[in-house]
């Protein structure tokens, strides 16, 4: 299982503000700190709002390429119904080369749609334009001049795309959020899938995991070719009773400002109680038990490949944040290698 850290990018940290100048080098010290303590990956995503600076994420990406060795550099997630697949392939492809092979996509249509009136897109469009834009995106990834005619973009008359991603073919993964065709999407294309669960029990995901896999062999794929990714929210602290004296009062903080602007009720510490418990989503706690639970995910999923942490959303400080990269790295890593 590999492991890893999705960003995004936020400046803010509890009540208390960074200068968006010092909020991005910090992250870019986080992801160097992540690459040196071992991590697999670490992915920044894309929103278009104040309190985050990921507007741009390959940018971020491309300046973390050029301080670490070995981590892979993804997005998490390209929103790429608004953007160009040309340019996505492009800004991904050049940051393979800065990073010598270590980039990757996870695209999905956005859960914060605003994104949509930003670029001009019409939210009716929500899902045929991901739908044609995937099938874009793909073909160029496979092929070097395309030709191909769609509804929301010119069409392309034998036009190469340069330049040419390091890597042969540039991992794109599919990421989802409890919509079942997604899932059958993502197996239809035999593209690895990367499954956000932000609430309630990981374990009520496995139905749609498995028509993932069913979709991916009823298309001809292999099972090894089905990858199955898993982001949550998460921290880790020394101990399970520091990890959530820590992530608690950040996390009610944001949820219930969340909550007021998507009609969800305030946190309540019951409700926070019941997501850190063995089979809640909050991934919460002391190096054994994050390992524990992970594992416990794993298999409640039929086994996963990819777990990543989103952190900088709970009012948790830089030092806070490392402490916790190092941890994942120097321990959790470690325990979840013996049991596999």
């Amino acid at each position: 299982m590999e492991i890893g850290i999705d960003s995004f990018a936020s400046a803010m940290y509890g009540s208390n503000s960074l200068s968006n100048v010092d909020a991005m080098e910090q992250l870019l010290d986080r992801i160097s700190i992540a690459d040196e303590a071992g991590l697999d990956v670490f992915g920044i995503g894309e929103h278009h709002k104040r309190e985050f600076l990921d507007s741009a994420p390959e940018v971020i990406l491309a300046a973390a390429a050029a301080r670490t060795k070995r981590i892979i550099l993804g997005s998490a997630v390209k929103v790429l119904s608004t953007d160009d697949p040309v340019r996505v392939y492009q800004s991904f492809a050049t940051l393979d080369l800065i990073s010598k092979g270590r980039a990757e996509l996870v695209v999905g249509r956005g859960s914060a749609i605003e994104a949509y009136p930003l670029f001009g897109y019409n939210l009716k469009d929500y899902d045929a334009l991901f739908k044609e834009k995937l099938e874009l995106l793909l073909e160029i990834r496979d092929n070097e001049f395309i030709t191909w005619k769609g509804k929301f973009r010119p069409a392309l008359e034998n036009l190469p795309v340069y330049p040419r991603a390091m890597q042969k073919k540039l991992p794109i993964w599919l990421g989802v959020g409890g919509t079942p065709e997604s899932f059958v999407r993502a197996g239809s294309l035999g593209l690895p899938l990367m499954v956000a669960i932000i609430g309630g029990e990981t374990e009520r995901f496995r139905p749609l995991v498995d028509l993932y896999r069913e979709a991916g062999r009823k298309a001809g794929y292999s099972p090894e070719q089905l990858k199955v990714g898993l982001h949550s929210p998460g921290y880790v602290a020394e101990t399970s009773e520091q990890a959530i004296a820590d992530y608690y009062p950040g996390y009610a903080e944001l949820w219930t400002k969340l909550g007021r602007e998507r009609g969800w009720p305030p946190v309540t510490r019951t409700q926070f109680n019941s997501l850190v418990a063995p089979k809640g989503v909050l991934v919460v706690g002391g190096p054994e038990e994050v390992a524990e639970k992970l594992l416990r995910h794993s298999k409640a999923l039929g086994g996963i490949d990819r777990f990543t942490f989103q952190m900088d959303n709970a009012g948790l400080s830089h030092e806070q944040l490392l402490h916790s990269i190092e941890l994942i790295g120097s321990k959790v890593i470690p325990l979840i290698k013996q049991s596999v």
